[in-house]
């Protein structure tokens, strides 16, 4: 594993802890010798990851929009900075260049972000694991409802499983290093298809 794409907010929260957070997963990934995939902006949750990791040694790739480049201060001490036409764009080449991604607290762009991953892992799209971490309970009530969806049958049980989750930053980066592609039967494959019909 190369690279990981961390989803976080351009705010900070109203805790300390979440930025701490965001620092403790920018040294596990400098430890693991993982480059960071993320927003490009150095301001929130996303500037404090990136500024750990950079502090630490490590490699820091940012992807923003041209539109976002001054709402969200793009940081402009990163390895490397990629101003993109737009969300689509930013999305889509930010899971071309990440092995992987993992969610922290954020807001409606962070869930957007996640859920749209997950659904590209779902189909078949994309074979990359995805975790979440989940600071001081931050994601307790998604969690709940993601299992509220298998309890209803509008998601089988084994794509449940796409999503990791941890409350430690190295634990979390450890199990998504721990994945090996093609653990999970996708909808757009045949192996899924008789699993949907049987």
């Amino acid at each position: 594993m190369h690279s990981l794409c961390v989803y976080c907010g351009a705010s900070s929260g109203n805790s300390a802890p979440y930025v701490d957070a965001a620092r403790l997963m920018g040294k596990a990934l400098v430890e693991h010798d993982i480059a960071l995939v993320y927003g490009g902006g150095q301001i929130g949750l996303m500037g404090a990851i990136a500024d750990e990791v950079l502090r630490l040694g490590g490699s820091a790739t940012g992807v923003i929009p041209h539109a976002l480049l001054g709402k969200e201060v793009g940081h402009p001490g990163l390895t490397k900075l990629h101003v993109v036409k737009d969300m689509h764009e930013r999305k889509a080449m930010m899971a071309e260049l990440s092995d992987g991604f993992i969610a922290m607290p954020g807001g409606m762009g962070t869930m957007e972000e996640l859920f749209e991953m997950l659904t590209w892992s779902q189909l078949g799209f994309h074979d990359k694991p995805i975790g979440l971490l989940n600071v001081m309970g931050f994601y307790d009530g998604l969690i709940g409802f993601v299992d509220h969806m298998v309890t209803e049958g509008f998601l089988r049980a084994h794509h449940r499983q796409l999503l990791m989750q941890d409350t430690v930053a190295a634990s979390l980066v450890g199990k998504l290093r721990s994945y090996r592609p093609g653990q999970i039967a996708k909808l757009l494959n045949d192996n899924a298809a008789r699993t949907l019909v049987s």
